[in-house]
């Protein structure tokens, strides 16, 4: 089943890049199975937007659609590109080869979108009749960065700033999240440096603050092109620190207590009209 969404010719396009922003909030692509190949699997991130079709797996007639209805992006749930390409060839992967071939951009959340706290295990729980429901495997999320950089005071607000442009700074529902110390930094400019601070050759001190900001791993290279061009040192000093998280509510499966003792036929029951199906695999 497919649905297509779309904005007015004359309002501003958006890019592939940040449709895939919006959904790697929604699904961090760091809470899928480690099995799981989730996140913009083909197209350009630089492409205009204005039309997305949702499908639950990527075929030849939802291909047909996308083009009938005009779209430039696909969301699949599950991911068309699931073992490595040898060959991306119209024999080898029709599918896959045909969306490339007409530039159609195409983003998968899989179990992203099962693990996150709101998702598709979440609405199942609910469906069911599940209280307080919570993982059955909680998700520990590596796709996050923490980038540190010393600055002097003047450039503080502006380093600050040019890391939020870029994508750092948000912690669930805030943004422009930082944090910095102020301390002393000392160094020596050796042959043909050029110090903001100080002399060539001679040992400095200079007070700096150290600025902290979380940075999603998909946008680190933005993030840290920025910071360095905001910069005021020839030679700014920044490190990188992989981080684990694990974000509350967020994880594989759901278990729970029902709010009353219930029939196996009555939790399919709810599960069958809930879903608009007529048949249901039970494990």
């Amino acid at each position: 089943m497919t649905k297509a969404t779309g904005k007015s010719p004359r309002q501003a396009r958006l890019r592939v890049q940040q449709v895939c922003d919006v959904l790697a909030e929604i699904a961090p692509p760091g809470l899928a199975a480690e099995w799981d190949n989730v996140g913009l699997l083909i197209g350009d991130p630089a492409q205009p937007v204005r039309r997305v079709l949702l499908t639950i797996d990527l075929t030849a007639a939802v291909l047909a659609e996308a083009r009938r209805r005009r779209a430039e992006m696909v969301l699949a749930y599950h991911p068309p590109i699931f073992r490595p390409l040898k060959r991306l060839t119209r024999r080898e992967a029709p599918v896959v080869h045909e969306a490339a071939r007409s530039g159609l951009a195409v983003y998968s959340m899989h179990t992203a979108l099962d693990a996150a706290a709101g998702g598709t295990n979440d609405v199942l729980a609910e469906v069911v009749g599940i209280v307080q429901p919570r993982p059955l495997e909680p998700s520990v999320q590596t796709d996050y960065r923490k980038v540190t950089v010393f600055v002097p005071p003047g450039d503080l607000d502006r380093v600050a700033e040019a890391a939020f442009q870029a994508g750092a700074g948000r912690i669930g529902n805030y943004d422009r999240c930082s944090f910095y110390t102020r301390g002393l930094g000392t160094f020596r400019g050796g042959a043909g440096s050029r110090p903001r601070l100080g002399r060539a050759g001679r040992f400095e001190r200079a007070e700096e603050f150290r600025l902290e900001v979380i940075v999603p791993a998909s946008r680190l290279e933005e993030v840290v092109s920025a910071v360095r061009a905001a910069h005021g040192y020839e030679t700014p000093a920044v490190d990188i620190y992989p981080l684990q998280q694990r974000p509350a509510g967020a994880g594989q499966g759901r278990i729970g207590r029902l709010g009353g003792a219930v029939s196996l036929a009555t939790l399919t029951g709810r599960l069958k009209r809930a879903l608009g199906v007529d048949r249901l695999l039970i494990a």
